[in-house]
Formats: C-alpha cells, structure tokens, sequence
C-alpha cells in the first residue's frame, strides 16, 4: 500500500522516535524510504560586540545535517531498508512547509515523523512542525510520540 515514505528528521529524540518507527515500517512493507533534513539558515543572532561569523555558524549547521543524514542512512541499512536522503537550506521558512513540498515532489505516499505531543501554552509557544505539516499535506502521515512527549 505505501511504497515510498517520507520521514523528516533533525537529529532530536522526537525525530529519532519517527525515524525508527519509519525504518521498520519500510521494513516491514519492502518499501523505498526517504530521509529529509532541512537545515535553517536564519540567525537572527549577533554578539555583544556585534560580531558573528555567520557563515562559520552555517558551517556548523550543516556538519551537524550531515551526520544526522549519515546516521539514518546507516541505521536503515543495517536494517535492510532502502533509504536515500536529501538536505534542503531554508532561509527563516518554516520546516513545515519544505516537508510537505518535499512529500509533493518527491512523491510520497506516506510522511512518518516523530512528534512531541505538546499541548496547550506549550504548543502555542512553540508551535509543532508536525501539526502544520498534518494540517497542510495532502498525504497521508504516521506521527509518533517522542518517548519523553508531555503527558
């Protein structure tokens, strides 16, 4: 039934949750899995000195994107489950939005990611990619609750 499945992941317990749950479900259902990181280059942030090698933190940033995707690579391959992966740069847009383009694009048939569980002023402060995405995409997803979601 899903064939090609979208896990989006930035390296939190949250994504890991989501990205174990994907690797098995493709496992289990032969299926082609996809593994998105999407890396945030907006800082907004300056020093007191008004320094800040910008381009230094980017560099970082992307390391850091690098061996999140290098990670799920090789867990999907010792599972046995065909993954392939893609890192996409965003200037201050929300993540959201790049995850269900990537799920449009791609094409998925599945997104499967892992999700905090907040509620209340918590979800409101700081608002959930997961929820924009399942209020946004029209494919369908799997959301599982990070092993430390609130309860």
């Amino acid at each position: 039934m899903y064939k090609h499945i979208l896990c989006p992941i930035d390296g939190s317990e949250t994504a890991n949750a989501g990205m174990h749950e994907a690797i098995q479900f493709a496992k289990e259902h032969n299926a082609q899995l996809h593994f998105l990181h999407v890396i945030d280059t907006y800082i907004p942030i300056v020093d007191m000195s008004g320094d800040f090698n910008i381009t230094y933190m980017i560099d970082i940033l992307r390391e850091n994107g690098a061996k999140i995707i290098k990670k799920a690579a090789a867990a999907a391959e010792k599972a046995g489950v065909n993954a392939d992966t893609k890192t996409i740069e965003s200037v201050g847009g929300r993540t959201a939005y790049y995850i269900v383009q990537e799920a449009e694009n791609w094409p998925a048939d599945l997104i499967i990611m892992g999700t905090h569980g907040l509620r209340g002023i918590s979800r409101l402060v700081m608002g959930s990619d997961a929820e924009n995405v399942l209020r946004t995409s029209n494919v369908p997803i799997l959301l599982v609750k990070s092993p430390h979601a609130e309860r």
